[in-house]
């Protein structure tokens, strides 16, 4: 069986079909080429999110867990083949017409029937017509994102463009090892053993970041201490500053690291003028960062325009 061994060179981003804040979909190709690791071990990320890292690595062998349930939920229906692309498009198709002809009552509806059902179908319908593409739980566990008032939001195109992202994600499950659970982060980095490799992703400290629950500076330094004392190699990524401040965390708790770093735009709301350049911090065990070269330079990304991102 090949096993996927980095550093690599990664050509193509696929998108998967969830959207969330702090998605690393630009920063891939750079992940890609900063690690060092011989991929014979499992590949575990305790911060999901929406998996853009791990479904475009495509490790072999992977624990990939997160404490929101609901994607967990539509990840391992897929999965299964519970949900296929035929049924995303029917759903969506279906659902469409209705915030057509209804509006944003229907959206509401939906949500309401998504919290009181946790229908994954109704998550990826919500996340798509949402305001901005915002993935937000109260602190009863509720999604609580207002409608963002596009009506025609699923014309034929769209849809057809989800539904290749559930395809896409669909074929990436089924051809590896991979095991979907939702728990909290201590019990999947409990599960690391030598020849591993984690990829962290946490919620940026000092920064609006909380999708689905809270997280604290004292979760920020617990997560450092136990990543210490862990038996394989690590990544982290976490800001390292912007034009207004720097982040103290990475220095104060990270010592003895490599720090790789990668400038791009942060945007997260309605405007243009909320895009602000913010530079990356790849956070890596000593011992397992790829040596530095002009052409891991160029694959990380930091060239503008050096990376294709795919619809599918």
């Amino acid at each position: 069986m090949t096993r996927q061994a980095f550093p690599r060179r990664v050509e193509t981003i696929h998108v998967p079909p969830i959207k969330c804040q702090g998605i690393k979909t630009k920063l891939v190709p750079f992940i890609a080429t900063n690690i060092q690791w011989d991929g014979r071990g499992r590949w575990i990320e305790p911060f999901l999110g929406s998996g853009v890292v791990a479904l475009n690595l495509g490790p072999t062998e992977a624990r990939l867990s997160d404490t929101n349930r609901h994607v967990i939920e539509l990840y391992r229906a897929i999965q299964t083949g519970r949900i296929t692309h035929l049924t995303v498009r029917e759903s969506l198709k279906e659902m469409g017409e209705c915030l057509r002809k209804e509006g944003e009552k229907y959206f509401y509806d939906v949500r309401e029937h998504f919290n009181e059902s946790h229908d994954p179908l109704d998550l990826l319908f919500l996340n798509r017509s949402c305001f901005n593409g915002v993935m937000r739980f109260n602190g009863k566990g509720r999604y609580n994102v207002p409608f963002g008032k596009k009506t025609e939001r699923f014309r034929q195109a769209h849809v057809t463009k989800i539904v290749n992202q559930v395809r896409w994600l669909q074929s990436v499950l089924k051809c590896n090892r991979w095991q979907l659970k939702c728990c909290d982060w201590r019990e999947s980095l409990a599960e690391a053993r030598a020849g591993d490799f984690v990829y962290l992703d946490p919620p940026y400290i000092g920064r609006h970041a909380d999708y689905f629950n809270r997280w604290s500076d004292a979760d920020a330094v617990a997560l450092a201490q136990t990543c210490s004392r862990l038996p394989c190699g690590f990544a982290l990524s976490m800001w390292q500053e912007n034009r207004y401040r720097k982040n103290s965390h990475i220095d104060e708790f990270w010592s003895g690291t490599t720090v790789r770093t990668y400038q791009h735009f942060y945007h997260i709301g309605p405007t243009e003028s909320l895009r602000n350049s913010m530079i990356e911090a790849l956070v890596i065990r000593e011992g397992f960062a790829a040596p530095e070269s002009s052409e891991a330079a160029e694959d990380g990304g930091r060239r503008q325009g050096s990376v294709q991102t795919s619809l599918f």
